[in-house]
C-alpha cells in the first residue's frame, strides 16, 4: 500500500461515516440473516454477533474518533547528526500489511479497519462464518468510500475461506503479510500461531482476577465486583476469578455474602477446596485447569489465599495477562500488587471493564494486545506502526 495522504485517509473515513449514515439498515439487515442462522446457544458469542441501532453508532463513533486523531506516520521518533555529519532520523512507518481475524463480531469491521487504514496499511479481514452477511455488507460499503476517493478496493478485503483454507494461507500466504492479529478466544490464537509464518500480536483472552485484600471497603468490593462480572460477559475484560485473603475481618460472613449477592445477580459460583469449607452447597472445581478459564459467561469462580503473595503468585500462575484488580485500602499493599502482578492493566479499588482503549484514554482500539511486543494493552491509532531509518550522507563510507 502506497503512503497516502493524511487528507486522502480522512476523505475515505468522512465518505464511510455516511454511507453507513445511509445504508444503516441495509447493515442491519445483513445482520438478521446472521442473527437467525446462528445457534444461540453460545451467549457471549450472540451477544458479540447482535448489530443494533446503539452498535451503528458505535460504529460511527470510531470512525470519527480516528478522523480527528493526528497521522501517525512519518511522525519523527528521534533526530541526530553524528560526528562525521551522517544525519539519522528514525520516524514512523506503516506495517505493510496487516491480517485481522476474529470471531462473531461485525462491528471489529468497521473498529479495526479504520485504525489499521488510517495508519496506512492494506487489511486483510477474516471474520467468523457466523457474521457473513454483516460484514459482507460492511466491506461493501469501504469499498464504496474507497472508490469515491479514487483509490484501489484492493487495501480492504474481506477473506472468505474456510478452516482448511486459511490454515494454507496462513502458511503459504499469496501475498506478503506483515503482522497478524488473531481476536478470540485460546483456540484461534492457538490455531494462528501454530501455522502463521510472520509476527503474530495476541489478542482477546481475558480469564481476569479480582483480589480482596484483608484492609478493604466490603461495600466497595462488592460493587466492583458486580460491574467486572455481569455488566457485559462478552467482554474480555469481564471478570472470571475472585480470590479473598482468608484472614480477612468476618471472613466466612464476607464469602457467604459474596456467594449471595452473585447467584442473586444470576452468577454461577465455582469454588476452590478452601471456599468449599465455608459454601458447601457451591460446586467445587474438579481441577486446576478450570484457573486457566475465560468463562464468557455469568459464571466465576472464587477462591481463597493466606497472603497478597499467594495471591500475586495465582494470578501469574493462571491469568491470560489481561486485567487484574486489588481491592484494598491499602496504597502500599495496592502498589506491591500492581509492580508484581503480569498483566496488560492493573487496578486499584476499580473493575476490569475499564480496559479498554476508549475508557483508558486511548481511542478507538483494534484490540487489547496481551503479548509484550511491540505493545501491550489497547491497540490504538499509535500503536498500529512500526519505525524506519533515514539515513543522509554525502558520499560517506564506513571504514
Amino acid at each position: 500500500m502506497k503512503l497516502l495522504s493524511e487528507d486522502k485517509k480522512n476523505d475515505v473515513l468522512v465518505s464511510m461515516v455516511k454511507l453507513i449514515r445511509a445504508n444503516a439498515h441495509t447493515i442491519l439487515e445483513a445482520n438478521k440473516k446472521d442473527i437467525e442462522a446462528f445457534n444461540k446457544e453460545d451467549q457471549a458469542m450472540y451477544d458479540r454477533l447482535i448489530l443494533n441501532e446503539k452498535k451503528i453508532d458505535g460504529m460511527i463513533q470510531a470512525i470519527e474518533e480516528v478522523h480527528v486523531q493526528a497521522d501517525p506516520v512519518g511522525k519523527v521518533i528521534e533526530s541526530k547528526t553524528l560526528d562525521s555529519g551522517l544525519e539519522i532520523i528514525n520516524k514512523t512507518a506503516p506495517f505493510g500489511t496487516i491480517m485481522i481475524i476474529y470471531e462473531s463480531r461485525p462491528d471489529v469491521t468497521v473498529e479495526a479497519t479504520v485504525l489499521a487504514f488510517k495508519a496506512n496499511n492494506k487489511i486483510l479481514l477474516k471474520g467468523g462464518k457466523e457474521a457473513i452477511n454483516s460484514n459482507k455488507a460492511i466491506v461493501e460499503l469501504w469499498h464504496q468510500a474507497l472508490a469515491e476517493n479514487d483509490l484501489n478496493t484492493g487495501y480492504i478485503q474481506l477473506l472468505t475461506m474456510n478452516r482448511e483454507e486459511t490454515q494454507e494461507f496462513l502458511k503459504n500466504p499469496s501475498e506478503p503479510l506483515d503482522l497478524i492479529v488473531p481476536r478470540g478466544g485460546e483456540r484461534l490464537i492457538k490455531f494462528v500461531k501454530d501455522h502463521a509464518k510472520c509476527a503474530v500480536l495476541v489478542s482477546g483472552r481475558g480469564n481476569n482476577f479480582l483480589y480482596v485484600d484483608t484492609e478493604s471497603d466490603w461495600q466497595q468490593v462488592i460493587k466492583v465486583i458486580l460491574n467486572a462480572k455481569t455488566h457485559k460477559i462478552s467482554a474480555c475484560n469481564a471478570l472470571d476469578k475472585i480470590v479473598v485473603n482468608k484472614n480477612i475481618a468476618d471472613y466466612e460472613a464476607k464469602l457467604k455474602d459474596l456467594n449471595a449477592v452473585l447467584k442473586s445477580n444470576g452468577v454461577s459460583v465455582l469454588v476452590d477446596e478452601n471456599a468449599h469449607n465455608v459454601l458447601a452447597e457451591n460446586t467445587l472445581i474438579e481441577n486446576e485447569s478450570v484457573w486457566y478459564e475465560e468463562f464468557l459467561e455469568m459464571k466465576c469462580l472464587v477462591g481463597t489465599v493466606a497472603s497478597l503473595e499467594e495471591a500475586i503468585n495465582q494470578i501469574n500462575t493462571y491469568s491470560g495477562g489481561h486485567s487484574a484488580t486489588i481491592m484494598t485500602t491499602n496504597t502500599t499493599t495496592a502498589q506491591q500488587f500492581m509492580e508484581q502482578v503480569d498483566c496488560a492493566a492493573v487496578y486499584h479499588n476499580a473493575s476490569t471493564r475499564f480496559t479498554d482503549g476508549g475508557q483508558l484514554g486511548a481511542g478507538a482500539e483494534l484490540a487489547i494486545s496481551t503479548d509484550k511486543l511491540h505493545h501491550r494493552g489497547p491497540l490504538g491509532l499509535k500503536e498500529l506502526v512500526t519505525n524506519k531509518y533515514y539515513v543522509y550522507g554525502d558520499g560517506h563510507v564506513r571504514v
